[in-house]
């Protein structure tokens, strides 16, 4: 915004509210007509957008201008709608709240255009997929049928939207669009009966008769040529050079196919608008009696072919009402007059309804469908567009003219409540005392037309829905009566002599915020639902009018009170949300680019509350920045900032304004604020900083030259910066190329992608490689490294095992080949094996107190050969020879050279002593030594030392391990169930003792 503050002279401020005269509504104008003499047609009020329609297309609604309002901060650029779009979006992403745009304007002024300029920015700028696609379509096609619909031709605009409209646009938690609702407020039905002159009927029945085929047509029972039909030509004026008909049927049809309408959807849609054609047709003529009756019965067969209802039922329906006498139905003939009545609010009735109906259609639609994985994903929030109807004063003001205005009443009232909330939470926020602001409240407008019981819409209820015979006129007296008083109520009985010149009888006048507006009671103030309806074989018609409305005994609500609810709603909606502003002002009535009216333009600033809502924002501060953006700005007036602060912005901030001479009422410093009260302070402080820019410095090198250098090289770091983004955008989409073609042979496509699969695996790894030959484990390879990491693989296992075999020593080989020898004997046969095979075999077991030349050593049980008496020993294996020892004396020396081998069993028992030694006693004659530790069942062993006795040892199963000499005088060995046991035999010499 700072940056256009030097050409303020020639195309006004950007902000109202730096405008030095903020009261005089002159300087407001003044203000806007310099701007909008330079095509510039966008002015803020703070954050509230006024936009003047040029009337001709202007280069800034592009791509480029998109991207560039795109993130950026709001007052950084020049007033625009996309920066109020922005700003909204950017808000609401970052704090994940609500928010809503009002876009408010009298017919002419631009505001459909806006709301299609805003959903068109969200359609471009926002994250999108494949399927988001398809909602951001169906969001942006939903306006053609919606304003073929409700739009028409009017004095003021070509397509003015004769409803009003909400939209929710629902965005996901990474602020893609994926959903909308519409909400619609009382579309102006009379407009389907009765055109002023130069006006059309909704275009809707233009575009089908211009653009619908032959066959369509002829199924419809319709003319190409719009003169034909009544409700089409009383403006006088069914072709309008300026619309193309035929092309907007097509692009309506294009939106049908798109928002997901049936071919029967369709059938039954097009059928009720060629019935509302058909109705205007239907002509009465009066018989003998004075009673309407039909002569000519075409138009009505047709009526009753479309919407599958009984042909004499309906004729009947639109000639004769009922009538409730009692308890008995009578039905009472009309006369000419009533049945053209009659007929006009049928016609009316059906389209009204089908409209809500395409509405509701329309929201299945868009609701939002897209499916989320996770919790947070399903956070929703939403950005609100409101395209309602602007105040408007007219020759002839009707009831729905009535509602119009009240609720723009409604929402001026909201407008300034969150205006004056907004700017009291800054200045409490920013730790600025808050005064107090004047300004006009028109909620006794808002409770002249609202309050129970005594407002002018529960008059209407309680004269509408009261016994016996309802007039206009009855009304009027009812309003004169209760609401007389009131000083913004006037009718011509009590108006003074002046003014009563100027109301009719049936006339009534309110003084609104606005202005004077004087309506007319006469009207269709009546709720008209026909029973005839209920029973269409037409579906839109039959969900439309349903017969439970019929049987529901309870007093029907007045349209005005239906108005009143939706409208209480809509505030209730909007309350709840963050507002953003759009005031759209027409320039010309005539509808000429560069044409500007004052006097139609005075009159817009003041219904849209223009003045107010600037006297309020200027009733504190007209200027606010934060202490950084306005340090950086002005830095250079000041020494002490100049270059560069290297303190807090506030203190930076403090120490120049005080070498401005800025004065104490001047000016207020916030908590992240510095406020400054009066528009010349800020264009005496930014005359002086041009001024700076082009004078030369007191330091040695100008400041001019010292500004330029500066720019310069921050254009050079933003070529750097944008050409590492140009970089990345290239790189990145080179290598999802190269993961869509990652599974083809290496090409130019790939070949960037697979190098880095390749480097990424390798590098992953060099970190993650086997520590020994026992490691398996291996680094999972990418589907095109999978034959590179086998090969890998094969060769890191070799390298571990040439690497083990290089660091095995002779000692150590040894002992492995020991082990090798001994997992053959031992595999499978004892208990705890596989836990013992990390443990290496020790050279001696003997204690180090032992003067033996010591191998190996175990305690043994000897047991003599009569009687088997059991003796302890020890058997120590030495490097020369195999001793059994008592105690300290040796008792028996066996040399390895006598012994001639060693055996071993599969089955022995458990021994207490884990141990069995036998053999002789003397001499050299050494007997077998038996060593425990072995497995299985019973067995026996038959044995013979030297020329004595042969015996047998008996091995079996037992609950408790023993040994003892059996009967029958055999030595028997009991193991436990479950012991592990080994026996080792060994054969000495020279005796001959044989062991089996």
């Amino acid at each position: 915004m700072e940056g256009a503050l030097i050409a303020r002279d020639r195309v006004g401020v950007q902000d109202f509210v730096l405008l030095d005269s903020h009261t005089s509504e002159a300087a407001f104008l003044s203000n806007l007509r310099k701007r909008y003499q330079e095509n510039l047609i966008y002015t803020y009020i703070g954050t509230l957008l006024v936009s003047v329609n040029p009337y001709k297309e202007l280069d800034i609604y592009t791509m480029t201008q998109m991207q560039l309002y795109r993130g950026v901060n709001f007052f950084e650029l020049p007033p625009h709608l996309y920066a109020i779009a922005d700003n909204a979006y950017r808000v609401m992403c970052s704090e994940y709240n609500n928010h809503f745009i009002l876009i408010s304007g009298e017919s002419g002024a631009g505001k459909t255009e806006a709301s299609k300029k805003i959903l068109q920015y969200y359609a471009v700028t926002c994250p999108t997929t494949e399927q988001l696609q398809i909602v951001r379509d169906r969001l942006l096609l939903s306006n053609p049928v919606l304003e073929a619909f409700g739009n028409a031709k009017t004095l003021r605009n070509d397509n003015s939207s004769r409803f009003g409209k909400y939209m929710d646009i629902q965005f996901d938690f990474k602020g893609a669009p994926v959903g909308g609702h519409i909400l619609s407020y009382l579309i102006e039905k009379s407009r389907v009966v009765h055109q002023n002159h130069g006006e059309r009927n909704f275009h809707i029945f233009y575009q089908l008769l211009e653009g619908g085929d032959k066959d369509l047509l002829c199924w419809l029972g319709l003319e190409r040529n719009p003169q034909k039909y009544s409700y089409l030509i009383q403006g006088k004026c069914a072709k309008v050079f300026a619309i193309n008909d035929k092309n907007d049927w097509k692009i309506v049809r294009k939106a049908f196919s798109i928002i997901d309408f049936s071919e029967k959807d369709l059938e039954h849609l097009f059928g009720i608008v060629a019935s509302v054609l058909h109705f205007g047709n239907i002509q009465f003529e009066e018989d003998s009696n004075g009673h309407a009756i039909i002569r000519n019965g075409m138009q009505i067969k047709w009526i009753s072919k479309l919407l599958g209802v009984h042909l004499s039922i309906l004729q009947e329906a639109l000639t004769h009402r009922k009538i409730e006498a009692r308890s008995e139905e009578v039905l009472s003939p009309l006369n000419v007059d009533l049945a053209f009545y009659a007929r006009d609010a049928v016609a009316k009735a059906i389209y009204g309804r089908t409209f809500t109906w395409l509405v509701n259609k329309i929201n299945g639609s868009l609701a939002n469908k897209v499916g989320f994985l996770s919790s947070d994903a399903t956070r929703k929030t939403v950005i609100g567009l409101l395209d309602i109807y602007g105040f408007e004063v007219l020759d002839t003001n009707s009831f729905e003219q009535f509602c119009i205005n009240y609720c723009n009443e409604k929402l001026q009232q909201l407008l300034i409540e969150m205006t004056l909330k907004a700017e009291q939470e800054e200045y409490e926020l920013e730790g600025i005392e808050w005064e107090p602001i004047p300004y006009f409240n028109n909620k006794i407008i808002c409770d002249l037309v609202e309050q129970k019981y005594k407002g002018i819409i529960s008059i209407l209820d309680e004269e509408c829905l009261r016994p016996g015979e309802a007039t206009d006129l009855s009304f009027l007296e009812k309003l004169e009566e209760k609401v007389g008083d009131h000083a913004h109520f006037v009718t011509r009985k009590l108006a003074d002599q002046k003014t009563r010149k100027s109301i009719d009888w049936v006339d009534f006048r309110l003084l609104h915020y606005a202005g004077e507006v004087t309506y007319c009671a006469v009207g269709d103030f009546s709720f008209i639902l026909f029973q005839v309806l209920c029973n269409s074989k037409n579906a839109i018609v039959r969900d439309c009018f349903l017969l439970s409305e019929l049987d529901n005994r309870r007093r029907p609500e007045t349209v005005a009170t239906q108005f009143k609810n939706s409208l209480t709603s809509l505030i209730e909606i909007l309350m709840s949300k963050e507002p953003s502003y759009v005031r759209c002002i027409k320039p010309n009535d005539n509808k000429e680019p560069g044409k500007f009216d004052d006097h139609l333009i005075r009159h817009q600033v003041k219904y849209l509350g223009l003045m107010e809502h600037l006297r309020v924002r200027r009733a504190g501060f007209a200027y606010r920045r934060k202490y950084e953006l306005f340090l950086q700005r002005y830095k250079s007036l000041c020494p002490a900032t100049w270059p560069h602060w290297r303190g807090p912005a506030a203190e930076g901030v403090e120490r120049l304004i005080k070498h401005l001479g800025y004065k104490p009422e001047e000016y207020k410093l916030g908590r992240t604020k510095i406020f400054i009260r009066f528009p010349k302070t800020l264009f005496a402080t930014e005359d002086a900083f041009e001024l700076r820019k082009h004078l030369l410095g007191t330091a040695p090198f100008p400041v001019l030259y010292s500004i330029k250098l500066e720019a310069c090289w921050r254009g050079a770091l933003a070529r750097k910066e944008a050409k590492k983004r140009t970089w990345a955008v290239q790189t990145i989409r080179k290598f999802i190329n190269g993961f869509i073609n990652r599974k083809k042979p290496l090409c130019p496509e790939n070949v960037e992608f697979v190098r880095l699969v390749q480097y990424t695996y390798l590098m992953k790894l060099r970190d993650h490689l086997p520590k020994n030959v026992l490691d398996k484990s291996w680094l999972q390879p990418p589907s095109i490294l999978e034959e590179t990491s086998e090969m890998l693989q094969k060769i890191c296992i070799r390298n571990l095992v040439r690497k083990y075999c290089q660091g095995v020593t002779a000692e150590k080989k040894v002992q492995l080949q020991q082990k090798v020898v001994a997992s053959a004997i031992f595999r499978g046969k004892k208990e705890g094996y596989m836990q013992s095979i990390t443990q290496p075999f020790l050279e001696t077991r003997l204690s180090e107190c032992t003067n033996l030349p010591e191998h190996y050593v175990v305690p043994v049980v000897k047991y003599d050969r009569n009687g088997f008496k059991a003796r302890e020993r020890l058997l120590v294996l030495t490097q020369a020879a195999a001793y059994v020892v008592e105690m300290a004396k040796i008792k028996q020396k066996i040399d390895y050279a006598t012994l001639k081998g060693k055996g071993a069993s599969g089955c022995w028992a458990s021994l207490p002593s884990n141990e069995l030694e036998r053999g002789k006693d003397k001499g050299t004659n050494s007997g077998n030594l038996l060593l425990q530790r072995s497995s299985v069942c019973s067995h026996s062993l038959q044995f013979r030392v030297g020329s004595g006795k042969e015996g047998t040892m008996v091995f079996t199963v037992g609950q408790e391990p023993q040994i003892f000499k059996a009967k029958n005088g055999q030595l028997t060995v009991v193991r436990r169930a479950g012991d592990g046991a080994c026996m080792v035999c060994l054969h000495a010499q020279p005796s001959e003792t044989q062991l089996p």
